[in-house]
């Protein structure tokens, strides 16, 4: 080895105490920014100010060691104390929310919670049964309904044995037909009821009588309305089964233009039919023969064994 080389030193590890000194060092160079700026950053001058800071400390009353005060002067050279801030960015953006948590967490869960309480309530009061609606309504239109509507036209056809039965069932499934083409679930179901209507009575059995009661009306007349002086007569009949059940039967109201689900209705019959009826009560306030019409299973309408000018009325 050459003689001229210095032996290589191992560094000595510093003791907290002298560590400490050095950072004292720093922080009088900070405080004393002009001494640093005037003497540190000139060549050859770290002598000058390594003798002034030991003169500051020796002033103090501290006995600060020279190589400690040299490393301070370094350290402030080589900005090893000095704090440099995080450049902006993300990482520096989720450390300050991290730091600051404790301010802002409570609220944001509130209003999270809010905000998720609101779609939750919002989805299941709301959409859902919206959304569950609307699949109902899709089902009934496409499925069920016509399933139904097809059902209850072919159980009119199946004990019609009139045209007139045949062609009213066929015109409420038409009707049927066109209320699911317009998406009417409600147009629909009242063609599904009438059908079902239809199919009772055309399937019934009754006879057309004179209400025979002396405190109930036999009969009624009403003034003719084109015809003023000239009036129509109607007696009150009802329709009354083998078992003597009064049953509800679907008949047309002239005057509405309405059919109507009716147990009493008043039939229109001839003057002659009218006053004999009245006359046969007055005798001994029984209708004798109370009977004028019957209704057999299969047929659209009764058939009337008095003269029947045709029309009714559902309300006198």
């Amino acid at each position: 080895m050459d003689e001229t080389t210095p032996a290589p030193t191992t560094s000595k590890p510093r003791s907290l105490d002298e560590v400490l000194v050095a950072m004292d060092v720093v922080d009088t160079l900070r405080h004393r920014d002009q001494i640093f700026l005037k003497e540190i950053d000139h060549e050859g001058r770290e002598e000058d100010l390594v003798s002034r800071l030991k003169e500051i400390y020796t002033a103090q009353g501290m006995d600060v060691p020279e190589d400690t005060i040299r490393e301070g002067v370094r350290a402030m050279a080589d900005r090893r104390f000095v704090h440099e801030p995080a450049k902006p960015g993300f990482m520096r953006r989720l450390a300050i929310i991290y730091v600051t948590r404790a301010r802002w967490w409570k609220p944001a869960a509130i209003v999270g919670a809010l905000v998720l309480g609101t779609g939750a309530v919002y989805q299941l009061g709301v959409a859902m049964p919206r959304a569950a609606a609307e699949r109902a309504l899709e089902r009934d239109l496409t499925v069920t309904l016509p399933a139904e509507l097809t059902e209850a036209r072919d159980a009119v056809l199946a004990v019609a044995e009139t045209e007139t039965g045949i062609a009213r069932a066929e015109a409420l499934y038409r009707q049927g037909e066109t209320a699911l083409e317009e998406e009417s679930r409600q147009g629909a179901e009242a063609a599904v009821e009438a059908l079902t209507a239809l199919r009772r009575e055309v399937a019934s059995e009754y006879q057309v009588r004179v209400v025979n009661d002396p405190d109930d009306f036999t009969g009624i007349y009403r003034e003719h309305d084109d015809l003023p002086g000239r009036q129509n007569y109607y007696l009150i009949v009802e329709a009354v089964s083998p078992t003597g059940e009064v049953l509800e039967v679907t008949v047309r109201d002239e005057e509405t233009n309405e059919e109507v689900r009716v147990k009493r209705w008043g039939q229109r019959v001839s003057r002659t039919v009218f006053e004999g009826v009245a006359a046969d009560k007055q005798d001994d306030m029984i209708i004798q023969d109370a009977m004028i019409g019957e209704k057999q299973p299969g047929a659209f309408e009764p058939t009337y064994s008095v003269s029947m000018p045709g029309g009714a009325i559902t309300e006198w």
